[in-house]
């Protein structure tokens, strides 16, 4: 019985350590992914904003892996305690990696119209943006890999950087529209991106609650800082007379 119990044990162990792989390769597809159409962004690459629209495909293959993975491990082995929030864990995970490359494939898509019309140079904006997302996303795994709950409490805590960027870049694409209406169509395109940028720090603060409810078995606090005022920010409209 003794050998049955150990070897129960190591093949437990062996399953978890998959299923964490599973995630942490997960996570780097979509850091790279969203990697990709940032600079897709900043260098007005067609090539690379096309390649990154065929890699999701990629990710949403690992996020049914991951997905079985724990189902099994959850029905074979009924983890407690801390395995079972690891196993609980990966899902929540793997969910909001698969969101945040879809947000990664949405930007580059809006890359590939952005290219075909004159540089703006509101895009480096965004690329400024984009590279902070991209910080808290590779913090963020990187607490998820060392079960560092410290670490993704500095997540957590800076996702207003990222909220504080998008609202300087909001004020400014809504004054470059009234100044100049022939530009309204290219600046929608790039509110949109702005916007899924804005969403992939939200994400990455989802992960970052995740893992802290995963090392620690607390939850952090309810309301996390925010500081996107875009739903309530206008622009002065000056008429002229005529």
């Amino acid at each position: 019985m003794a050998q049955m119990s150990d070897h129960t044990v190591k093949a437990f162990s062996e399953q978890l350590e998959a299923l964490t792989t599973s995630v942490a390769q997960m996570g780097g597809l979509a850091e790279s992914q969203l990697a990709d159409a940032i600079e897709a962004i900043a260098r007005r690459d067609t090539a690379l904003a096309e390649r990154t629209v065929a890699a999701d495909a990629k990710v949403d293959q690992l996020q049914q892996t991951v997905e079985d993975q724990a189902l099994k491990l959850l029905a074979l082995r009924q983890p407690m305690a801390v395995d079972l929030r690891e196993t609980l864990a990966s899902i929540k995970i793997a969910s909001e990696l698969e969101r945040i490359a879809d947000l990664a494939k949405n930007i580059a898509k809006r890359a590939i119209v952005l290219n075909r019309e004159p540089p703006i140079r509101l895009t480096q904006g965004l690329a400024r943006m984009g590279r902070q997302a991209l910080s808290q996303l590779k913090l963020v795994l990187d607490s998820y890999s060392r079960r560092d709950s410290e670490a993704a409490v500095a997540v957590w805590s800076n996702d207003g950087e990222i909220d504080e960027l998008y609202n300087s870049l909001f004020r400014e694409l809504l004054t470059y529209m009234m100044e100049d209406p022939r530009t309204i169509g290219l600046c929608t395109h790039l509110l949109f991106v702005a916007k899924n940028i804005e969403r992939t720090g939200d994400h990455a603060t989802n992960i970052a609650e995740v893992v802290y409810h995963m090392v620690t078995g607390g939850h952090l606090a309810i309301d996390r800082p925010k500081a996107d005022v875009t739903s309530t920010t206008t622009v002065p409209f000056e008429r002229k007379q005529p």
